[in-house]
Parts: C-alpha cells; sequence; structure tokens
C-alpha cells in the first residue's frame, strides 16, 4: 500500500463530517492561549464559576465529601439506576421540602447533560422532535442530532419582554398535530443563554398550557434546573405548579451537582420523572434503567455518595449550603454591578436577576462578536445576540466588558 493511496472511510455518512469540538470550546481555548501570551483578555465564553482571581470556585464542604468516601465504595459498581441514597435525597432536594417525591422515580446520570438525553431517548421516538425556546443551550441541538430527534423551537420573549407563552402553547399543539406526543424543554430559573428567569404569573400560564396539552396528547415537560441555586428570589416557584401538571403530564427534572456543588468534572446528575400513576412511575423507572445500561452503564459512585452524603446530612448539608451562599454573593454582585453599567450604556438585554449568563440583544452577533475577539474580549454569539458569562467575569472587569459591548454592537 502506498501513502497516496485512497482509503475507504468507515465513518457512516451522518458521522463524517461532524465539528472536533463544541464552538464555545474553541473560542474559550483562543481566549486561553492570548491571555497566556500577556495578552489583557476577558473570557466570557464558558458556564464555569471562577473567583475574581480567575481562579475556579469551589465548594470545600463538596471536595471534602467526595474525599470522604471509603475507597472501596468509591471503586465499586454503582447500580445501575444509581445509589438508592443518592436518588431518594435527589428526589427530595428537587421538589424542596414540597410533598410530591412520593409521585417521582428518578436515575443517575453523567450531569444534567445525560439527564437530557435520557428525556430525549426515552420520551421521543427517532425522528421526532423536542420544543424548546429559540434561544437555546446549543448542545440540545448536539444530543438531539446525536439521538437521530430533532429541536423546534418558538420565539423565547413576546413583544413585552416577557415569556413568550402564546408561543409555546402553539408550538406543543404544532408537534402533538404531528407526531402524536411532545417533550418540551424549559431551562428556567437563570436561562442559558439569556438570563431570564420565569415569574410566578409565568410559570402558572406555563403549567396550565401543559395541562390542557396533555388532555389531548402524551406530553412532557422537562425542567432544566442548571443554575437554579443561583437564582433570585422565587426561583423555586415552578414546584408550586407542579401538581397541575401532573393531572394530564409528565414532569421530567434535569438535576445536576455541577453547578449546584461546583463540581463539574464529577458528572453527578439525575433525571428525576414525576407521574400521578403509580403503574406509570414503574414503566418510566424501567425505561430509564434499560437507558442507563444502554448508554453509560452506570455513573461516579463516589461522587453519588458524597452528595447524598451533602444532601441529608444536616451538618454536612449546612456546611454546603453556607459555602454556596457565598458563591451566589459573589456571583450576584456581578449581577447587579452589570444591570447598573448596562442601564447606563443603553444596552438591550432580558430581566436577568440571577445565573451564569446573560444574553445583550445585538442585530448582527456575528460580526460584534468578531469585533469583540479583536479587542481582547471574549463572548459567544448568537442569532441576533451575544451571550455573555458573569460567571466567568471579575467583578472589576464588568464595567470594561460593558464599555466594549456597547462599542462593538452598532
Amino acid at each position: 500500500m502506498t501513502l497516496t493511496q485512497t482509503i475507504r472511510s468507515s465513518l457512516i455518512p451522518s458521522a463524517a463530517s461532524r465539528p472536533a469540538d463544541d464552538p464555545i470550546f474553541l473560542l474559550n481555548a483562543e481566549a486561553t492561549r492570548r491571555a497566556q501570551a500577556g495578552e489583557k483578555v476577558i473570557n466570557a465564553t464558558l458556564g464555569a464559576l471562577l473567583e475574581d482571581d480567575g481562579t475556579l470556585a469551589i465548594l470545600p464542604s463538596a471536595v471534602e465529601a467526595l474525599a470522604r468516601v471509603p475507597a472501596k465504595k468509591a471503586a465499586a459498581y454503582a447500580p445501575i439506576l444509581g445509589a438508592r441514597p443518592f436518588l431518594d435525597a435527589v428526589v427530595r432536594d428537587t421538589f424542596d421540602g414540597a410533598d410530591l417525591a412520593s409521585l417521582a422515580t428518578a436515575s443517575a446520570t453523567p450531569g444534567g447533560t445525560g439527564a437530557i438525553y435520557q428525556a430525549l431517548t426515552c420520551f421521543l421516538e427517532p425522528g421526532q422532535a423536542l420544543l424548546t425556546t429559540h434561544w437555546f443551550w446549543s448542545p440540545y441541538q448536539t444530543l438531539a442530532t446525536h439521538a437521530r430527534r430533532a429541536v423546534e423551537t418558538f420565539e423565547t420573549f413576546d413583544a413585552r419582554g416577557r415569556f413568550d407563552t402564546g408561543g409555546f402553547a402553539a408550538g406543543l399543539d404544532r408537534l402533538i398535530q404531528r407526531q402524536g406526543r411532545a417533550l418540551a424543554v424549559l431551562n428556567f430559573p437563570c436561562h442559558n443563554p439569556t438570563g431570564y428567569s420565569l415569574d410566578a404569573a409565568e410559570w402558572r400560564e406555563v403549567a396550565e398550557i401543559v395541562r390542557k396539552a396533555g388532555e389531548r396528547a402524551p406530553v412532557a415537560l422537562l425542567v432544566d434546573l442548571a443554575y437554579a441555586r443561583f437564582g433570585g428570589a422565587g426561583s423555586n416557584g415552578w414546584i408550586e405548579q407542579v401538581p397541575r401538571v401532573l393531572e394530564s403530564a409528565t414532569l421530567l427534572v434535569a438535576w445536576t451537582a455541577s453547578k449546584s456543588f461546583a463540581q463539574y468534572g464529577a458528572r453527578v446528575g439525575a433525571l428525576v420523572a414525576a407521574h400521578a400513576d403509580p403503574a406509570e412511575r414503574s414503566r418510566i423507572q424501567n425505561a430509564l434503567a434499560f437507558a442507563c445500561r444502554g448508554t453509560w452503564s452506570n455513573c461516579n459512585h463516589g461522587g453519588q455518595l458524597a452528595v447524598a452524603e451533602l444532601l441529608e446530612d444536616p451538618v454536612q448539608r449546612a456546611r454546603a449550603d453556607q459555602d454556596r451562599a457565598r458563591l451566589v454573593r459573589l456571583l450576584d454582585e456581578r449581577v447587579q454591578v452589570w444591570n447598573r453599567e448596562a442601564a447606563r450604556a443603553g444596552l438591550r438585554h432580558p430581566r436577568y436577576e440571577g445565573g451564569f449568563f446573560v444574553s445583550v440583544f445585538a442585530p448582527d452577533a456575528e460580526a460584534a462578536a468578531e469585533r469583540l475577539r479583536a479587542a481582547g474580549v471574549f463572548v459567544v454569539p448568537l442569532p441576533g445576540a451575544l451571550r455573555v458569562a458573569l460567571c466567568s467575569t471579575p467583578v472589576a472587569e464588568v464595567p470594561r466588558l460593558v464599555a466594549a459591548l456597547r462599542e462593538a454592537i452598532r
């Protein structure tokens, strides 16, 4: 064989032209290289909470809990569905004391990403589409494509700048008519990428829309809680609407320790599923267990045991809550400075009360992002907006970031 001889690719055609890395990680890599070369860079790309000195923010209580797990327990296989203490603790934590745990089951997943993938493959048939806002976390599309599903969207905001409940209802109707079922994914509170959180009235409307849709076809509502612990007052308002959703539909929740315990690398998450019918809950649990075995088999055992202790042991939970409260204050200071400076600069962005990201409306986001990159400021361009990761932006740099955005958006 010569080096010039053509060798056929064994990849299937749909996989042969896929990108090597996520675009956000590519932007982060460029920003990191330029900073290491001595350039004064603002890197507002990645969704990881950093201290103001640029180092990764952690919860000491979580690090210590991981270290306390006995080595032989951590090294052993976890049960396929997940360690029972972990699953029970996550279900209780998800509903924050509300009397709903008896209506739910759960499976361990590799982070919230695994929970979304599991929802896609268990609640949609191949070729069917999930429904989400037109601004959404881009891996939703990656996950759907890989799972041979699709993503359909509706306008995120209405003319008043509030969540477009009319668009949401129309989107559900469209999918029900075409595919006979619907899976809706809503990443609130602290929406990625816009930073928006639904208020109590919006959650009531969402629940009523889902309830009505569920009377016509099988409907599941997935609440992606990735950033919920960093939201403002009322972030748990969605829980009050769960009983209404369960009158006719399934509620799914993507729970993750990545953000709430600042343990991105541990890959500890869960898909929580609530349904009013015990027989259906049993079928869902079986489906989730089968899906676990058919994908990752089982998840990080040591991480599950550590998180279970942090959630269930009163002393350790109090320590974790205290550690997290400091990080919430760290982020909230940036949010307050952002809201003040952005208002002064005339930047247009959604209501922003907390969370890792905010998005600035920009008519030509790609061109604006290029101008920002030239100035050493890295954000993520979206159709009609720029996503800004305040989670990774030191508070002292927020005024400079706002000024650069004002200059770049023309």
